[in-house]
């Protein structure tokens, strides 16, 4: 699958703008991170573009969020690794976290949402402004974007990434996807 046969099939699941530019935001940071480990850039992109492709169907049943999108992604013949990495991001469901890839997902999911967080707090509502002593002062904050947890950011150790790294990369990353992200 394509960027863009993802897109569409991200755009007839979602109806909800802000959840789909959270995945345009999650698929940058794991394009940086591909980059940064000389992963595949185009996997770890589309399992970030496509992570929470079932999110209006679950909203009210998070126990099945990303169970019913990993099938979902199987169906339309994604690659394993893909799938699985989608099913383990919502540890809800207990299942081990194997790879980079997994990994990375994990800790990109909130990481996205916080970031935005630190841009609409500035005047100026852009991510431009925003640094990563910005970020990491923010990230001490526990009333700061509370529903961005902490524990899963700093997960990126597990993939030999310091926060202070990982807030960089992601940053970054998001930075180059403003336009798409309207930030």
């Amino acid at each position: 699958m394509n960027r863009d046969e993802a897109l569409a099939l991200l755009k007839s699941n979602l109806k909800n703008k802000n959840l789909f530019k959270h995945c345009l935001a999650v698929e940058a940071i794991m394009r940086g991170v591909a980059r940064r480990f000389g992963e595949d850039e185009e996997t770890f992109a589309l399992a970030g573009l496509l992570h929470d492709i079932d999110y209006d169907s679950t909203a009210n049943d998070l126990s099945r969020h990303s169970l019913e999108g990993s099938e979902m992604l199987a169906r339309h013949g994604l690659p394993e690794e893909i799938v699985y990495a989608v099913k383990v991001h919502n540890d809800a469901h207990g299942l081990e976290r194997k790879t980079l890839l997994d990994k990375a997902l994990y800790a990109a999911d909130p990481v996205s949402g916080f970031i935005v967080a630190a841009a609409l707090i500035r005047p100026e509502k852009k991510l431009e402004p925003v640094d990563v002593e910005f970020l990491l002062n923010r990230f001490k904050e526990k009333s700061f974007a509370r529903g961005a947890r902490r524990e899963q950011m700093a997960a990126c150790e597990e993939f030999g990434m310091s926060l202070e790294e990982f807030l960089g990369l992601s940053l970054e990353s998001m930075k180059k996807a403003a336009g798409d992200l309207g930030l």
